[in-house]
């Protein structure tokens, strides 16, 4: 089995590269970190809650907007070789980055692979940390980065993938959308069903629920698009609100996510809650966005109602 530590970045295409940057630093609340060629570099960590920094959690490049790799840092660098193999192994081809590619991703090694999806995925050993604290580029409140909404074309084989030859286990099932935990937050991935493949949203964690709140306005003066929210997800417990960014990416702010702890692995048994509004907001928030919509499609007959 191969052990993830944890969701390390996203990368991202885009068009307008200067127009990504604009937004991750003056909307999202990312700090630019770097700018190489025709990639930028965006971190979101602050040191006091993750007990560390990672060197960045974002980068946008000129490319493809359907172009996302997602990467994972490995729990022990020294299983840096046999997780090559058991991708190799069980069908899912893993190519050993050059020495060019690892310095882009801030690693001294990175696996590159697919899940059976077609999913981008990059597995990464001794990745950089950082030094200096987090200074955003607007005061959002951002904590971290948290996990991300990935599509799948068959979320039972996709299930499988993440649990029997990774070590992400089921937290909680919506309709038939797993929620998958690596560490002890609720989710690091939330695999919801789509026809192609890609990132559906990402997640920056803030200190509060007045954060989320001021942001909403805030976003709504600039004149950002809401995905979704303000709301409550009964799953995770997460307050949240969604709202668009470049080239039609979903971002999220959220806050008091739940944790399972260790202890709590031992007890703990995965809830199935069914498609309808209320499983995924409590409030009652409608979202305005297709794929989470699509998620919903039995309930579509109810929302009418609400």
């Amino acid at each position: 089995m191969i052990n993830l530590q944890d969701i390390r970045y996203v990368r991202l295409g885009t068009r307008d590269l200067e127009g990504a940057i604009d937004y991750a630093t003056k909307i999202l609340g990312l700090q630019l970190v770097s700018r190489e060629g025709k990639s930028a570099y965006f971190r979101s960590d602050k040191v006091e809650v993750r007990g560390d920094t990672r060197d960045h959690t974002l980068v946008y490049f000129e490319g493809d907007p359907n172009d996302h790799t997602i990467g994972f840092d490995l729990k022990d660098p020294a299983d840096f070789d046999t997780v090559g193999a058991a991708l190799d192994n069980a069908g899912y081809r893993a190519t050993a980055a050059n020495k060019e590619a690892c310095e882009l991703r801030r690693a001294k090694g990175v696996l590159q692979s697919m899940d059976p999806t077609g999913n981008k995925i990059e597995i990464v050993a001794r990745p950089y940390h950082s030094g200096p604290r987090y200074f955003p580029g607007r005061d959002a409140g951002i904590t971290h980065f948290s996990h991300i909404g990935l599509n799948s074309t068959d979320t039972i084989r996709d299930e499988k993938f993440w649990t029997n030859i990774c070590n992400a286990r089921v937290s909680d099932w919506l309709g038939d959308a797993p929620l998958l935990r690596i560490s002890t937050c609720h989710h690091s991935i939330a695999m919801f069903p789509s026809t192609v493949p890609g990132v559906q949203h990402i997640n920056h964690q803030v200190e509060d629920i007045d954060d989320v709140m001021k942001s909403y306005y805030f976003l709504k003066e600039k004149g950002v698009k809401i995905a979704w929210g303000p709301g409550r997800h009964p799953l995770s417990t997460a307050v949240m609100v969604y709202f668009y960014g470049p080239d039609n990416m979903v971002y999220e702010y959220s806050c008091g996510v739940k944790h399972i702890s260790a202890e709590d692995e031992k007890t703990y048994r995965p809830r199935q809650f069914p498609s309808t509004l209320t499983s995924f907001c409590m409030w009652g928030s409608i979202p305005d966005f297709p794929s989470m919509q699509s998620a919903m499609e039995p309930a579509k007959p109810s929302l009418k109602a609400v």
